[in-house]
């Protein structure tokens, strides 16, 4: 029984979206613009402890379309996971938190916003592959070199 105890668990309880929100301050008089859009996208993550070897982590994509200086849209949207993960020795932790939980949130982060943007009538917005693991070693090199906590958080600018 004390062996039971001590197998490794990974697993999914629940995946949702946790946020979403449109905005289209300067329409529709900026809808009759021609001009092609300077498209900005952030992403961040996020990992909160919600009970004992329970974690909600979520990953969360900005996106703003300009034209000129004024916004033509923004969405925002952030899908969320909650993993229970126990028994992983702690040098593996940060890793699945931070690769491996974000990695099965993306595709559905992706997607939302593909479809929001096409629902608010623009085309659609793809959002790049993204590699966490090369994300979370940044961070690590970063942290260590400031010699604290580094922010869980990239930035891709699109034109």
């Amino acid at each position: 029984m004390a062996e039971q105890d001590q197998t490794p668990v990974f697993q999914i309880q629940r995946m949702y979206l946790k946020d979403l929100s449109l905005e289209q301050p300067n329409s529709p008089q900026i809808l009759l613009e021609q001009q092609q859009p300077q498209v900005e996208i952030n992403l961040g993550m996020g990992a909160e402890p919600v009970a004992d070897g329970v974690f909600e982590v979520t990953v969360t994509a900005t996106v703003t379309t300009k034209i000129k200086d004024k916004t033509l849209f923004l969405v925002e949207a952030k899908q969320a996971g909650i993993f229970e993960i126990r028994n992983v020795p702690d040098e593996q932790m940060q890793g699945i938190i931070s690769i491996v939980c974000p990695q099965m949130i993306y595709p559905y982060l992706r997607a939302i916003v593909s479809d929001v943007c096409t629902r608010a009538g623009f085309p659609p917005i793809i959002l790049s592959e993204v590699n966490f693991q090369a994300m979370f070693e940044a961070q690590q090199a970063q942290a260590a070199a400031q010699n604290g906590n580094g922010g869980s958080r990239i930035i891709t600018g699109v034109n």
